[in-house]
């Protein structure tokens, strides 16, 4: 039984931080590149980060890059979002999820694996 646990979202002022956590169990993690997606109320769900399976490598949509850092730490099969900078555009459920394929994909479609989300708001 495959399964994803996100943690770490809630409320944030605009321009602070949030380090999201996705735990993994039920697969061999290190096989798997991760990917972080958000969906804000009303839109679609969009790609944010990925990493492969050794984290050597990442990838990042326009919007995030260079406020968002994702990692993984494979002896606790665990990926993060680190996320700074943070506006009220980014307001939206987080999801981690997996995917065995090699090359990069983006797609939600081509993530076999996915956790349940976690909210990040803004206060007021």
């Amino acid at each position: 039984q495959v399964q994803l646990v996100e943690s770490g979202g809630g409320l944030v002022q605009a321009g602070g931080s949030l380090r999201l956590s996705c735990v993994v169990s039920g697969l061999t993690f290190s096989s798997y590149a991760m990917g972080w997606f958000r969906q804000a109320a009303g839109k679609e769900r969009t790609f944010v980060a990925r990493i492969n399976w050794s984290g050597k490598m990442t990838y990042y949509d326009e919007s995030v890059e260079g406020r968002f850092t994702v990692s993984r730490d494979n002896d606790k099969n665990t990926v993060y979002l680190q996320m700074n900078r943070l506006n009220t555009e980014d307001a939206a459920v987080y999801y981690c999820a997996a995917t065995s394929f090699r090359r990069f994909v983006k797609s939600p479609h081509d993530y076999q694996h996915w956790g349940k989300g976690t909210q990040v708001t803004f206060s007021s």
